[in-house]
């Protein structure tokens, strides 16, 4: 089992940052997938940014690219997701999730383990 937490989230004007934070633990692996989809009100759960946790490639959605930054700490078994020049349309809860593919993933269904979400609204 795989146990992701998430921590970060709260409100904040349009134009500002936030970062958020997921800690893994649990039966983690160097093959994992970290993603972060996000789901707003009345709405399908979105993906946002994925990494791979052995060498670090990252693939974005379009409405995120250039805005937010995936990352991670090895030592700290924490996932990133910076989110600067935010807009009020990035409002929604926030999911941090985990697979053991090794394949960068887009799709919720793909990932086996998520986190509890946190709440990131933007106002405008």
């Amino acid at each position: 089992q795989v146990q992701l937490v998430e921590s970060g989230g709260g409100l904040m004007q349009a134009g500002g940052s936030l970062r958020l934070s997921c800690v893994v633990s649990g039966r983690t692996h160097s093959s994992y997938v970290m993603g972060w989809f996000r789901q707003a009100p009345g709405k399908e759960r979105e993906f946002v940014a994925a990494i791979r946790w052995s060498g670090g490639s990252t693939v974005y959605a379009d409405s995120v690219k250039g805005r937010f930054t995936i990352s991670r700490d090895n030592a700290k078994n924490t996932v990133y997701l910076q989110m600067n020049s935010l807009k009020p349309e990035d409002t929604a809860v926030y999911y941090c999730a985990a697979d053991g593919s090794m394949v960068l993933k887009a799709t919720p269904r793909s990932y086996a383990y998520w986190g509890q979400g946190t709440q990131v609204t933007v106002s405008s």
